[in-house]
């Protein structure tokens, strides 16, 4: 059997989004991503929320993913972790400035190429991505992007 590989663009949700969510998703590529966040909603609201994303995702042909099942890497010594554990994908972030994480130093394009030089597994850009930026990183090891904005406004 072929492994499938990973989406290219990948929607976070986040509480900021509301209805907006749900038109970003259906917007949202065939073989898109969406990674389901939410963390602060209760436990009842969050499955609903993720049923609804489901049906989209299954309508669309999109892959919709829980947060904790996502890889990570704000440095070389996480994103090596991630390998080991046999992660599929890695999102590396903060890439750019971004509204989610205010304050946080953002790697900038030569950081990000220097850090996922030699990864043995894909890594997806995250951190103030659009898809304009993604082209530019494409050449310094991006191959895929996860956005909540870029996504949402497009």
């Amino acid at each position: 059997m072929r492994r499938r590989q990973p989406p290219v663009v990948w929607l976070f949700t986040d509480e900021r989004q509301g209805e907006a969510l749900f038109t970003a998703a259906a917007r949202l590529p065939r073989g898109a991503g969406i990674v389901l966040r939410h963390h602060d909603l209760p436990p009842a609201e969050r499955r609903a929320l993720a049923e609804r994303l489901a049906r989209i995702a299954l309508r669309r042909g999109l892959v919709l993913v829980d947060e904790r099942a996502v890889a990570k890497a704000h440095d070389r010594a996480e994103l090596i972790a991630a390998r080991r554990r046999g992660a599929v994908m890695v999102f590396v972030a903060p890439v750019f400035a971004t509204r989610t994480h205010p304050g946080a130093r953002p790697l900038g394009p030569v950081r990000f190429g220097l850090l996922v030089r030699g990864c043995r597994v894909p890594v997806a850009a995250l951190g103030g991505m659009t898809a304009k930026r993604f082209r530019r990183l494409g050449p310094l090891g991006a191959t895929a992007w996860g956005a909540i904005d870029a996504v949402v406004r497009s």
